[in-house]
């Protein structure tokens, strides 16, 4: 080709000069429903749908990853005309299409419960959504729940809109080099062939919003995904018109460096807000999922100022009342944190107008205000301008109330006012095509429908042991036949020796028990707590009566080194010759390894150092297959686990030490794979059958499945979260807002006036031991300054007390309001019953009393 005149190469001079246009799939007429079911991603949770999409074309399907709008691209046309003429393909399209209509138009779980709420609407903001492996825009666990949220909130009929960002390379691949060191490849996404489409304006042009950055306008696109009932909306900025730094914005997933990450939070926060607008949403609830999208609540007060009139302070109250942040993480990279020069250099110019200087910014996201030093924290942000926040299981909400204690100066933990909803996972995603068929056979369909109803799953007991092992049998042999094509490819593309490659159809056996252990290699996942004592797990694995085999997948983050010496090493280790044929790792981690993972192993093995696990849902994935657990009692295991339905490792001991954790940790697995696991899975009656083994499998099922499904999830949600805060919303925006402002007034009173509330004198008739069950009376004479008694409530906080006075097991007795003195203080009264046995103790409280509710508000307590 001849050079252009500007001496560019070829192709950059074909790509500055080309048109761009859209081709799509043609089909025959009556094969265009496949088209409706494409688009919706109800076909993902449907194995029907699949299973039609995969008849058309079994290689193809698999060639293209699973995405139906790319196989209907590339299906060869005389295939189409033979499925256009194919009675029994046509008649099983038509029902399938028939089934999506009618899951659009049934009835919902929440239009049953909430039938006078049709006007609520819900927004949900995630950094990443995990629904399909077709549309990779995920990385781990965050992603995948995500996913999980939006399916059941199809399937429970809620009105919410995802809001997330639309990554051209996504998260990378991982391939590992001849060494066994990870590698990184980010392959470029095609938004015009994966199962979305975008969004245009009554011109038919691409619907954009803009975000204002120090170098201009930033302006992004917006595709719609369709997930069954739900949509989710993602903001693209690799678009014509923006410099290239800002084309890079939405380019890699948990790329890039502090800047770029600031950017791209912009553009979720801010711009998600924005373009909720410009598509006619007005959300009554906003669910902010990590600290990723917490700029959203400076935009949704800006709005409100600009658009009501609001000062500053009234429209905090109403974001405040309407938004709901979960926590996902204990541990501090999971926590976002900017510099003060990042933040004054993209956000403070925005909400300058606002009213808000450089000081007052920061101190809204520093945990001390008055720390100047500090770095912004979007978690700490979070936690100040929501009315409602939770951590991801009951230990992590407990973890989360010590975490962010100072937020909440001289309250005590337990009251810190963060509770939790624990994870849960959308089944019918996860399980494998046999168990769902057993339990459609055992159970019932009812099983789809109600999830969460304990109930049902006592029926699994009606399942025969030998269809059960032989349903959970053939997903083993499937799995294991997945691991040596994948290890096969991927000894080919190392360089391994031809005898090398010809192994890999050897290794594991389809019969042996099989542990999997597949997840991200960050450090406090302990990836190689399993390996510390190869000896020991030889002598295990390779038993020639009763055979142990281990399948290992799992990413380290591109900047995590320790994570990927991890990996190597135990590359290194599987070379080993007795081990070659008991231990594989697959690479590059996604939904597709985790499918055959969770579906085929024996064991899902789980050791993370306790507590730095928030919840973890794979160890849920794998018991809704019928997988036992073997895990640390950390995250969701510790509600999960009964003594019955798996294995615990420890007891829930936290170490100082962590070399000695490790290693007494990693003794306790051997010790139960010895002892336990390996002698039960081979205990065997005359008929073959691991009787026992198969009882704990539906014990597990029995009790795992009813309670930590996603349906469960979602109702917690709603019930404690969405439903108040929309109510919360809809009171205060009556009367023109005037209760809004009304509520910013005396929160604007109460904050200036409490340094003068004081607890004068508190005394009791206390006169020897009581009795349990006794009573004795507290009194306290308090002095509100300017405050009313209808603005505080006076509370006798009591417990256990030890030698360093310090209370536990405490409860609270309210005190009532029995006169004036002469002085204007306040008399108070309680009568506080004696409920503990031994060295007990009280101290009386003072704080903010609204609604018939006391108030944790930060720094506004008093203790005598």
């Amino acid at each position: 080709m001849q050079k252009d005149p500007f001496n560019l190469d070829a192709e950059k001079y074909v790509a500055a000069n080309s048109t761009s246009y859209v081709v799509v799939p043609s089909l025959p007429e009556n094969l265009t429903p496949l088209l409706d079911i494409a688009y919706n991603l109800w076909w993902v949770w449907t194995s029907d749908a699949v299973e039609l999409f995969r008849r058309m074309d079994r290689a193809l399907w698999e060639e293209t990853y699973h995405n139906p709008v790319r196989l209907l691209g590339s299906i060869d046309q005389t295939r189409l005309q033979e499925l256009s003429k194919d009675d029994s393909f046509v008649t099983q399209l038509e029902r399938i299409a028939g089934g999506l209509k009618r899951y659009l138009e049934m009835p919902t779980w929440f239009s049953r419960e909430f039938p006078d709420q049709n006007g609520s609407s819900i927004a949900y903001f995630s950094t990443e959504f995990g629904i399909s492996e077709c549309l990779p825009i995920y990385s781990g666990g965050l992603g995948i729940l995500s996913g999980d949220h939006l399916k059941s909130a199809s399937d429970m009929g809620l009105p919410l809109v995802g809001v997330g960002l639309l990554y051209r390379y996504g998260y990378f691949k991982q391939y590992l080099n001849f060494d066994g060191w990870q590698q990184e490849e980010y392959v470029e996404n095609h938004f015009f062939k994966m199962p979305m489409q975008l969004v245009k304006d009554e011109k038919g042009m691409p619907l954009q919003i803009c975000v204002e950055h120090p170098g201009g306008k930033v302006w992004a696109q917006i595709w719609k995904v369709q997930v069954g009932r739900v949509k989710l909306y993602l903001l693209d900025t690799d678009i014509d018109g923006n410099r290239p730094e800002d084309r890079e914005i939405t380019s890699q997933l948990y790329g890039g460096d502090r800047e770029m990450r600031l950017r791209q939070e912009t553009v979720l926060g801010i711009g998600g807000m924005r373009a909720l607008k410009v598509l006619g949403y007005n959300p009554s609830v906003i669910h902010i999922n990590e600290g990723h999208s917490a700029f959203l609540l400076f935009e949704r007060i800006r709005m409100h100022m600009e658009e009501k009139g609001f000062s500053f302070n009234e429209a905090k109250e109403l974001v405040k009342a309407s938004c709901v942040f979960t926590t996902h993480t204990p541990v501090p990279a999971g926590n976002e944190v900017f510099s003060p020069e990042l933040i004054e250099k993209y956000i403070l110019p925005l909400y300058k107008k606002m009213g808000l200087t450089a000081e007052t910014l920061l101190a809204l996201g520093r945990e001390t205000p008055s720390d100047l030093k500090s770095n912004f924290s979007m978690t700490v942000l979070a936690l100040r301008f929501t009315g409602f926040a939770n951590g991801v299981s009951r230990l992590h909400g407990t973890i989360s109330r010590g975490m962010w204690q100072s937020i909440w100066p001289n309250v005590p933990r337990s009251d810190i006012p963060i509770t939790s909803i624990t994870n849960g996972i959308h089944a019918n995603t996860w399980i494998s095509y046999e168990m769902a068929g057993l339990f459609d056979r055992y159970i019932g369909q009812v099983w789809k429908d109600d999830p969460a109803d304990l109930t049902i799953w006592q029926r699994v007991g009606d399942i025969p042991d030998a269809e059960l092992w032989r349903s959970h049998e053939r997903r083993r042999e499937r799995l294991v036949s997945f691991a040596r094509q994948r290890l096969k490819v991927q000894l080919i593309r190392r360089g391994e020796s031809p005898y090398e490659i010809n192994m890999a159809e050897e290794v594991l056996d389809p019969e042996a028990l099989t542990i999997g252990f597949s997840r991200r290699f960050a450090g406090y996942k302990r990836g190689n707590l399993l390996f510390r004592d190869m000896d020991r797990l030889k002598k295990i694995l390779t038993q020639k009566d009763r055979p142990v085999q281990l399948i290992i997948a799992g990413k380290a983050h591109p900047q995590d080194n320790v994570g990927k010496e991890v990996i190597k090493t135990i590359i290194h280790i599987v070379k080993d010759y007795d081990l070659r044929h008991k231990i594989v790792f697959i690479e590059d981690y996604d939904m597709t390894v985790a499918h055959y993972l969770v579906q085929g192993t024996d064991i899902w093995l789980n050791n993370p150092r306790r507590p730095a696990e928030a919840s973890g849902t794979s160890g849920m994935k794998a018991a809704v297959n019928g997988v036992l657990n073997l895990s640390i009692l950390d995250g969701w295991w510790c509600e999960g686990y009964n003594g019955l339905n798996g294995w615990i490792i420890g007891s829930g001991e936290e170490y100082a030490d962590q070399e000695y954790q490790d290693e007494i940790e990693s003794k306790a697995i051997y010790d139960i794979l010895e002892k336990d696991i390996v002698p039960l899975y081979y205990l065997r009656g005359q008929d073959g059958l691991p009787r026992q083994w198969i009882h704990k499998m539906k014990i597990a099922m029995q009790t795992i499945c009813p309670a930590f499904n996603s349906t469960r999830m979602i109702e917690e949600y709603t019930r404690k979260f969405y439903m108040p805060a929309s109510a919360q919303t809809g009171v205060l925006s009556q009367d023109n807002y005037s209760p809004v402002k009304r509520l910013a007034e005396w929160t604007k009173k109460l904050t200036a006036n409490w340094p003068l509330v004081k607890i004068v004198t508190t005394g009791d008739d206390l006169t020897d031991d009581i009795p349990l069950g006794g009573t004795f009376k507290v009194n306290a004479k308090i002095d509100l300054g300017s405050l009313k008694p209808e603005d505080v409530c006076v509370q006798v906080y009591a417990g256990y007390i030890d030698s360093k006075h310090r209370l536990s097991a405490t409860f609270v007795t309210p005190t009532k309001l029995v006169g004036t003195n002469d002085n204007g203080t306040y008399q108070y009264e309680a009568v506080v019953t004696a409920a503990r046995v031994g060295s007990c103790g009280y101290v009386v409280r003072v704080l903010p009393f609204r609604d018939g509710k006391e108030l944790y508000i930060p720094g506004l307590i008093t203790w005598q």
